[in-house]
């Protein structure tokens, strides 16, 4: 029996996809140099992550000169996408936000892009999504983005923290930052990279003794909650909602823009395999208290001992 499961896995492994990922950083309207040399700086350590993950890259707005409007190359540039690819796709929004009370908006050079508007671009796209808005007056852009296969993360918790975000300074930093790798294993995922920006914004505002205008927030299940970085300990979310909704983080953890070697040596196959039986894993541990003790540790082995096969068949 295992020597048929270690055929299986080889011929899952024996695949190397000629997809890659794909990072598609916006920055928007400035307001002023200062924030306008910020947001620059944010976006070059997207694209020297994008290149260190081997994943294409494209920037809209900043210093460029464009003839089309900055609206207009975004939906252009979403159209032009592989809409299918197993790879993920990474859009990352940086600027500032406004909300009305009714309607969230990211502040482009020209007309403004709503929440409503991307939600309509992205509709065609079934691809492992990423959007990663790090503006103010994000959080409205989880409700309306939430999906499958989708991972939506806001520099606010609402559309009325409107004061200048600072979390997406943190967040570039943090996504090939190795001190933010929680699990060690050489790689820093969404999930890490989004732990280690809140904390680090959370420790800004300590430090200049102000009262922090940020909560940054993540969806990953398609419920359109999102989960705040406190509810945390290590990358295992510890806290639930009051109305029993499921925490996120655990497909964000799956994701990596760079990814360690070993990662790497996976197939696309063999990945998407690990990752739905690191979901049966969670599925189980939360189901704990419902399956007799016997049980549940003896399908809990038999989960961790498939996905350590997954891994010993790449050994020399």
């Amino acid at each position: 029996m295992m020597n048929l499961l270690v055929c299986m896995t080889l011929s899952v492994l024996s695949s190397t996809p000629a997809a890659r990922q794909d990072v598609i950083v916006v920055v928007g309207a400035p307001g002023t140099e200062e924030f306008g040399d910020q947001f620059l700086q944010w976006s070059k350590r997207w694209e020297k992550a994008a290149t260190a993950g081997n994943a294409s890259f494209q920037s809209i707005g900043g210093a460029e000169v464009n003839e089309v409007e900055d609206r207009l190359r975004l939906k252009k540039v979403l159209s032009e996408v592989d809409l299918k690819s197993p790879e993920p796709l990474w859009l990352i929004l940086i600027g500032h936000g406004t909300f009305d009370g009714l309607q969230a908006k990211f502040n482009l050079r020209g007309p403004d892009v709503s929440a409503k508007q991307l939600q309509e671009w992205l509709k065609p796209v079934t691809r492992p999504t990423t959007v990663i808005n790090c503006a103010s007056s994000s959080g409205p852009f989880i409700n309306r983005l939430t999906g499958a296969n989708r991972i939506v993360v806001t520099a606010t918790k609402s559309g009325y923290e409107h004061n200048f975000a600072r979390f997406g300074d943190h967040l570039s930093a943090a996504i090939t930052d190795l001190a933010a790798d929680l699990d060690k294993d050489d790689q820093v995922s969404l999930l890490e990279a989004y732990l280690a920006a809140s904390s680090r914004v959370a420790d800004w505002y300590r430090q200049e003794a102000r009262l922090s205008t940020e909560h940054a927030l993540l969806d990953d299940n398609a419920d359109g909650l999102g989960t705040p970085a406190d509810w945390y300990q290590g990358v295992r979310a510890t806290r639930t909602a009051k109305a029993g909704a499921a925490a996120d983080g655990l497909r964000a953890n799956q994701v990596h823009l760079v990814r360690s070697k070993r990662e790497e040596s996976l197939s696309y196959a063999a990945r998407e395999k690990r990752n739905r039986l690191e979901q049966q894993i969670e599925q189980l541990r939360q189901q704990k208290q419902k399956i007799e003790e016997e049980s549940y540790y003896d399908r809990l082995e038999q989960l961790f001992l498939e996905v350590g096969l997954l891994y010993t068949t790449l050994e020399p």
